[in-house]
């Protein structure tokens, strides 16, 4: 087979369904734009031979068996997007691994372990406020109770919408024996890779991530009348609690990261100071101590901050997720392959969450970045290198070669 040809077709005709106006795509979870590219997945995996099947939510999966072993080497990513997103986040893992097995079958035969590419139903949390309902439900960490009472912004509710696709809950939320390995492959959404010129991250950890709402809450009043000395500003406590903790994290350097990311000062108008500020924390690490030492730090000094202006701080807590090594085995096994096919890499962490972050600690898992240029990812800009694509695809195949041949 053509590689760079079939490459090329396949995520021209995929990026078609579900395209934007804008020259972005919108494919989100069990609408009929959805179940299309799902459908797509089915032809393309039905006309090299491979035996597909969706379970209950949704997920698709094509296989072809091992001829010495039940066991099963897995490659896949999900299939929806955000709202006006890019071509390659996601979809591109899937392309990815249908079209490295098969290249494996065409090339070498039956693998002796059973190949088997998965498209998940769904892991960006665009539509409905739940994600990773694709992986979960592989796992069998799914929960019924979560998504039963949800509905997304038009109002439709979940459960319905994805009855009306064909699908349903599972009776009972099992796990698989069989699967031996699963490698996902995926844009990098960051520019580590382009800024150091190399084309495949051999990704050895997950960074964990702890996010935060914070309220500040001072004394709202006149900005002509009212003396600095007699202010309780909210966004001058703000401003000193962003500006210390950035400074602290750019002192701890890599792989620490931390953002403020919303900002609303309330009441929000020039001739007021303001009487409260409510602003979200973002901190990532890859080392589980190291992000909640960090992390229990800056809460202290919130509220030590909050108290030498005369204001009052609510920190919610409401994400905490640990990082998630990959498996060291299988980590090996890509280097050796990078080394082997002299590949340009470098070994790295993923600052982003991935379906493998869920996989991880059922099955033995690891991930391939490709650059993404500028780090550019959500967005109708996402792009990467055609010639970089392309060579992530042939050390795929290089890896599940070597994991089921």
């Amino acid at each position: 087979m053509d590689l760079a040809k079939t490459v090329k077709r396949r995520i021209s005709e995929l990026s078609a369904i579900g395209s934007d106006p804008t020259g972005g795509m919108t494919r989100l979870l069990y609408t009929d734009s959805w179940k299309e590219a799902q459908n797509w997945v089915v032809n393309e995996l039905q006309s090299f031979g491979m035996v597909t099947e969706f379970d209950e939510v949704g997920n698709l999966f094509g296989r072809t068996e091992g001829s010495a072993s039940k066991k099963t080497i897995m490659s896949g990513s999900h299939i929806d997007t955000v709202a006006n997103g890019g071509t390659l986040d996601g979809q591109y893992g899937v392309i990815a691994a249908m079209t490295a097995m098969e290249y494996l079958i065409e090339t070498h035969g039956q693998p002796k372990k059973a190949l088997e590419v998965i498209s998940m139903a769904e892991e960006e949390g665009s539509r409905f406020p739940t994600v990773f309902w694709g992986s979960k439900n592989f796992v069998g960490e799914a929960v019924r109770t979560d998504v039963e009472g949800i509905a997304d912004s038009t109002g439709a509710k979940f459960v319905e919408e994805m009855r009306r696709q064909g699908f349903d809950f599972k009776e009972k939320q099992t796990r698989r024996e069989d699967i031996d390995a699963f490698v996902e492959i995926h844009i990098e959404q960051g520019n580590v890779l382009e800024k150091e010129q190399l084309q495949i991250g051999v990704v050895n950890n997950i960074a964990g991530q702890r996010r935060y709402t914070v309220v500040l809450k001072g004394q709202a009043n006149h900005a002509g009348t009212t003396p600095m000395g007699y202010r309780h500003d909210a966004v001058y406590g703000f401003a000193k609690i962003c500006s210390e903790a950035i400074d602290k994290a750019k002192a701890v350097g890599d792989p620490l990261v931390l953002t403020f990311g919303k900002v609303e000062p309330k009441p929000n108008t020039v001739n007021v100071v303001s009487g409260e500020v409510v602003f979200t924390i973002d901190c990532r690490h890859t080392d589980a101590a190291e992000l909640i030492d960090f992390t229990t730090a800056l809460e202290k000094r919130i509220q030590e901050i909050s108290a030498e202006e005369g204001l009052t701080a609510t920190i919610d807590l409401w994400m905490d997720e640990a990082p998630v090594p990959m498996n060291e085995e299988i980590v090996a096994t890509i280097e050796a392959q990078a080394k082997k096919g002299n590949y340009n890499y470098r070994v790295m962490h993923s600052g982003a969450g991935h379906d493998s972050q869920v996989i991880a600690p059922h099955y033995p898992t690891a991930m391939i970045f490709v650059p993404s240029i500028d780090g550019i990812s959500h967005n109708p800009a996402e792009e990467t290198k055609f010639e970089d694509l392309v060579e992530g695809v042939k050390i795929l195949a290089d890896t599940l070669y070597e994991l089921a041949y």
